[in-house]
């Protein structure tokens, strides 16, 4: 029977306790919010939520078409525009989401006959453009600038070190600085995701590159999200003019998707423009992540130090894990729950989300909450 396989593998994943289910969220949610990636807050703030409308209202629900037929609206080049210039690079380029701004830089940036070096904590949307580009990939250790020497010094010809400046899971930093310096060594580029930076750390928000020094240098690009810190939908590439003319040319995700809506496209322009007249939501973004691990750690819990604004506290097992965040959403707390196989080193946690928009009180409650769960 076609597809029986499925079912050996549901009934696997049913006895591991790994079992994924879609929970919708109406509308006005009661729950104290720790699970998503409103990092600023932003999602439902009345100028980006009117941002989207207007551009909806200008250029209809969809984006009409690829970019390099309908899709590019002068919009998308404003938006494009302003991040560069935000971020401190020469020029951006907008994709219909994260995942695919990832997969076009890596492998647009690694043909055939390269060797792409890949940290092991990498985000699966690195992991599959390692997979789908014609270079071969050699997987490093975490965040260690001296496995990448010795992996670069094995390869001769084209190379390019891909990692996230901010790790999902644990909410760790990428020793940025070291790891180009070990690039530039060897004469390699370096792409880096900086999803969970953007909006958090840098000056103003500026980002984990700019933070590091790193902003406009020409052998680095910097992936970014949308859906985050500026709360609405899509990704970018950046860096050197002459990297992202070559994405315009050689990135499939570019030039047979359908380009990204103009709600979406609208909605993070005007996020944008917030954060530049409000700078302080990134500063506390950060505090509100200290304070949450500190807490934690306090009331005797094992949270990981956050370098941005992930929390990560570990749990007893996958199954306790998920009992630990369904407990939590029954006292009116969500809080995300991560598990094999989405966590490289196995261990199960809870990812709390640090928004600038928390009040000390609603940090309070939601320490209390998490404590009294545990299991």
């Amino acid at each position: 029977m076609a597809f029986a396989w499925i079912d050996e593998q549901a009934e696997l994943r049913r006895r591991a306790g790994l079992v994924r289910t879609l929970r919708p969220r109406p509308s006005d949610s009661p729950l104290l919010d720790l699970a998503s990636n409103d990092y600023l807050g932003l999602a439902r703030h009345q100028e980006v939520t009117e941002g989207a409308a207007r551009a909806a209202r200008t250029w209809g629900g969809g984006s009409t078409g690829s970019r390099l037929v309908t899709g590019t609206t002068e919009l998308h080049q404003e938006l494009e525009r302003e991040l560069a210039e935000f971020c401190g690079v020469e020029a951006a380029l907008v994709f219909s989401s994260g995942y695919a701004a990832n997969l076009a830089a890596v492998t647009a940036l690694a043909p055939h006959g390269s060797l792409i070096v890949s940290d092991a904590g990498n985000h699966a949307s690195l992991i599959d453009g390692c997979r789908l580009a014609r270079g071969s990939t050699q997987v490093v250790a975490h965040a260690d600038p001296d496995a990448v020497r010795k992996a670069l010094r094995t390869h001769e010809g084209p190379a390019v070190l891909v990692s996230d400046t901010v790790f999902s899971v644990d909410g760790d930093a990428a020793p940025l600085a070291a790891l180009a310096e070990a690039c530039r060594e060897h004469g390699a580029g370096l792409v880096v995701d900086d999803a969970h930076g953007l909006g958090v750390l840098g000056d103003g928000g500026r980002g984990a590159p700019h933070a590091a020094g790193l902003a406009g240098a020409d052998d680095v690009v910097v992936t970014v999200t949308l859906s985050k810190s500026l709360g609405s939908q899509g990704g970018a590439v950046l860096g050197p003019a002459r990297v992202i003319d070559h994405l315009v040319n050689a990135a499939r995700t570019f030039i047979f998707d359908t380009g990204l809506a103009p709600a979406a496209a609208g909605a993070a322009l005007a996020a944008l423009r917030l954060l530049r007249r409000e700078p302080q939501r990134a500063a506390r973004a950060r505090a509100v992540a200290a304070d949450l691990h500190a807490r934690l750690s306090a009331a005797g819990l094992e949270a990981v130090r956050p370098d941005a604004a992930v929390v990560s506290v570990r749990a007893p097992s996958p199954e306790g894990a998920v009992r630990w965040a369904a407990d939590c959403r029954a006292e009116g707390l969500a809080v995300g729950c991560f598990r094999p196989p989405s966590v490289p080193d196995g261990i199960s946690r809870l990812r709390l989300t640090a928004r600038a928009d928390l009040s000390d009180g609603q940090i309070e409650r939601a320490v209390r909450v998490i404590g009294e769960t545990r299991p």
